[in-house]
């Protein structure tokens, strides 16, 4: 496995993209989409380590950053505008491994939104993980999000010795309560996701890290019953721990092999 950086244009900037190479012949390569303003590198070199082994797997890897972010030129607009630069990079990829004939792309947090949002960005299977969907100006943890801590306090006898000797607010704790179960109405953003994606007719995996508080509010905007998606119970939002790490691997292995095509396609 070979590891090399190059350029390529969009909007009259340039960006700036990594690849590593795969051994031997490959059908599938996989387009990693970072999530926030993090660099192609991503949180702590994570999606670098991906890279490297999925690469060693057989399958090349491309990464990028967007304009305005890492080593890449322009404006950062945010994830919201961030359809060109994904296609950019896609052609980039494409055009250094011109024998793909499968692009699968990981996108998590507002990567994946992007992906969402630009119905799949032009690729053939999609890994999403802990897709974001609050609104800017929402600073408050969503309600899903305080179910799950209230949840982990009642399972720790220390808390609950708190809660029986008075230490805690009962009207803080009312406050509280009545906010987490609230059903808040699917937000503007998740309605645009979901219109994406229904406009994507490949593989869709999508990737919930249950001490995630972005998956959790995904969760509370999402269809219940959507088939396509996996938890990952310990998981933090990184998935960063050895077995969280080896779930998205798994996945991302198995939509590259193409072993679950049509299992997992938009109905």
């Amino acid at each position: 496995m070979s590891r090399r950086h190059l350029t390529f244009p969009c909007g009259g900037e340039t960006l700036v993209g990594t690849l590593d190479e795969a051994p031997g012949a490959h059908a599938a390569g996989l387009l990693l989409v970072t999530g926030g303003n993090e660099t192609r590198a991503g949180a702590f070199a994570g999606q670098a380590h991906i890279a490297a082994e999925i690469a060693a797997a057989g399958f090349p890897v491309f990464r990028f950053d967007r304009r305005g972010t890492g080593d890449s030129t322009g404006e950062n607009t945010g994830f919201l505008h961030s359809g060109p630069d994904i296609a950019a990079a896609l052609v980039a990829f494409r055009a250094e491994c011109p024998g793909l004939t499968r692009m699968v792309a990981l996108g998590n947090c507002d990567a994946a939104s992007a992906l969402m949002l630009n119905a799949g960005a032009g690729c053939d299977a999609l890994v999403l993980a802990n897709p974001w969907t609050i609104e800017d100006g929402h600073d408050a943890p969503p309600p899903a999000a305080i179910r799950a801590r209230y949840a982990e306090k009642l399972k720790n006898p220390r808390e609950l010795a708190r809660l029986l000797s008075g230490k805690v607010s009962l009207a803080k704790l009312a406050r509280g309560l009545t906010y987490a179960l609230r059903k808040p109405a699917p937000s503007g953003l998740a309605q645009r996701m979901q219109a994406g994606l229904g406009g994507f007719s490949g593989e869709v995996r999508i990737l919930l890290a249950g001490r995630d508080r972005t998956a959790q509010a995904f969760e509370a905007a999402w269809d219940a019953e959507d088939q396509r998606i996996m938890r990952c119970p310990g998981a933090d939002h990184a998935f960063s721990g050895e077995e969280a790490r080896q779930f998205l691997l798994a996945q991302l292995l198995a939509a590259l092999q193409d072993e679950e095509a049509g299992k997992l396609h938009m109905g």
